[in-house]
C-alpha cells in the first residue's frame, strides 16, 4: 500500500541505478495528448536543500497560523522528511503548455493531473522496491521557481522526499495522528448525478 512517508532512515543512499528505474516508471505515466508536462529536478547541493527546506518551514507557519484553532496541532504534525531522505526532487511543470491544445482546451488544468499521475508511477515504484516517499507541497512556488532558475510559464508543483524507510506506516500518517478520518467509499461514487440527483431527459 502506498504511503505518504515522513519519517526516513538518516545517511542513506539510494543507488544511482535504481533512482534510474523509478524516474523511468515516473516517465512512462499517462498524459493528456502525450504532452508529457513534467519536469524533475533532482536537489544534489546540501546547501540548495536547506534553502528549499526553509520556504517549507516558513510555508508550514504560514499554514499553522491559517489555520486557526487548529494551530498548535498542526505544529505538532510532522510534514516533510527532508533532512533525513536520500535524495529530494522537484517536480515541475515545463513551460509553454499553451501550445498542447489536445485534451486541453476545456480543461486546462489536464496538465496537472499528467503530472500528478507521473508521481503517482513514481510512488508506486518506490514502495515496490521498498523505498519511502513523500510529497511536501507547502512551500510559495514562486519563492521555489526563483532559487531554482525555473522559467517564466513553468511552476514548480511537488517536492518530492526519497529514501530508505525504518518501517512504511500501516495507516495513513495524519488518520493515525488524528488529523482527518477517511472518508467511506460510498461518499465518494454517486450514480447519474451529483450525490445520485442527476435528472434523466
Amino acid at each position: 500500500m502506498r504511503r505518504d512517508i515522513r519519517h526516513f532512515r538518516p545517511g542513506c543512499n539510494i543507488p544511482e541505478e535504481q533512482l534510474s528505474r523509478l524516474l523511468e516508471a515516473a516517465r512512462h505515466a499517462p498524459s493528456v495528448g502525450f504532452m508529457q508536462p513534467w519536469r524533475f529536478i533532482r536537489i544534489t547541493n546540501p546547501t540548495l536543500r536547506r534553502s528549499i527546506h526553509a520556504l517549507v518551514e516558513d510555508e508550514r507557519i504560514c499554514t499553522a497560523r491559517a489555520l486557526g484553532e487548529r494551530e498548535d496541532e498542526f505544529m505538532r504534525l510532522k510534514v516533510e522528511g527532508m533532512q533525513d531522505c536520500a535524495e529530494v526532487l522537484v517536480v515541475a511543470l515545463m513551460d509553454q503548455r499553451e501550445q498542447h491544445i489536445f485534451g486541453r482546451r476545456t480543461l486546462p488544468e489536464m496538465d496537472v493531473a499528467s503530472v500528478a499521475c507521473a508521481i503517482q508511477n513514481l510512488w508506486l515504484a518506490a514502495r515496490a522496491e521498498g523505498v519511502g516517499m513523500g510529497w511536501v507541497s507547502l512551500f510559495d512556488p514562486v519563492e521555489l521557481a526563483a532559487l531554482l532558475g525555473i522559467p517564466e510559464g513553468a511552476r514548480p508543483i511537488a517536492v518530492l522526499c526519497l529514501g530508505p524507510v525504518e518501517q512504511f506506516y500501516d495507516r495513513p500518517m495524519l488518520e493515525s495522528e488524528g488529523w482527518a478520518k477517511p472518508q467511506p467509499l460510498c461518499e465518494q461514487i454517486w450514480e447519474n448525478g451529483w450525490r445520485g440527483e442527476g435528472q434523466i431527459r
